[in-house]
């Protein structure tokens, strides 16, 4: 009679990391790969329904809890409900509008402050002690290169993401001798609903923001993000810039023709 075959052992967990903004693009592609890099997975975002789809083919390795970055009340909710968290990934933002300085909408320029800055703080603030406790934290900001490339339109967005870099970057120097590492990624083109939700919805002005470039996915930046993630702890990646190879600054894109 054959031995049964054994089942191997389970995978010790490198932890709990949190997603904030988690129910598309970027987060839904970074807890994805968190998951399969061996961590365990909170994922938060307004739409629950939207993050319980991305959670659930990923198992009990993943765990949606609603979060608006923009209540203090949710983030406390949130964070109550992870009391261990060893990585931190900042990703809740996004872009409102494309207006010049001269025609800026008031509300939109503070949802964005709202949602990329203070929704940072809030979050980062709340689950610092946990991060400390841990003997091992991280936290990565998702960013964007017009954190330091200004373009004419992106005034609102320039200044909230320029606010929510410094915010990493005094966070490096408030963490000095501590176990939280800190580091920031900055993306630059990448195909996710971020210009859709920047037009409102208009799906033909945002699909031409990339056309004829082959702009990056969202798996590309969760595929940093993981590996950031998985460093040893001694290993501090300080800041990462990625674009596409036909992008050369924020405002300098190379678009090939139709068809070519």
């Amino acid at each position: 009679m054959n031995d049964p075959i054994p089942t191997p052992p389970e995978t010790p967990s490198r932890g709990v990391a949190v997603v904030t903004g988690a129910s598309s693009g970027i987060g839904a592609a970074t807890a994805r790969h968190l998951v399969a890099a061996g961590f365990d997975v909170v994922l938060g975002a307004r739409r629950l329904d939207r993050l319980e789809q991305v959670a659930g083919p990923l198992g009990a390795k993943a765990r949606a809890l609603p979060l608006d970055v923009t209540d203090q009340g949710s983030v406390d909710a949130f964070c109550a409900e992870v009391p261990e968290v060893r990585v931190l990934v900042n990703n809740a933002g996004g872009a409102k509008g494309l207006d010049p300085l001269s025609a800026a909408v008031e509300d939109d320029w503070r949802w964005m402050y709202e949602t990329n800055v203070l929704g940072t703080m809030r979050v980062t603030r709340a689950l610092l002690p946990a991060l400390l406790a841990s003997g091992n934290g991280l936290v990565v900001g998702i960013g964007s290169i017009a954190a330091f490339e200004p373009y004419q339109g992106g005034a609102g967005y320039n200044a909230a993401k320029h606010a929510s870099r410094a915010v990493m970057d005094v966070l490096r120097l408030e963490m000095i001798g501590q176990p939280v590492r800190v580091t920031q990624i900055d993306p630059g083109m990448v195909r996710t609903d971020f210009s859709e939700v920047r037009f409102g919805g208009d799906r033909e002005r945002a699909d031409a923001v990339y056309r004829g470039v082959t702009p990056l996915s969202a798996d590309d930046i969760a595929e940093i993000v993981a590996f950031v993630a998985t460093r040893p702890a001694h290993v501090d990646i300080d800041n990462v810039v990625v674009r596409p190879r036909d992008q050369a600054r924020s405002w300098l894109v190379n678009r090939k023709p139709e068809g070519a």
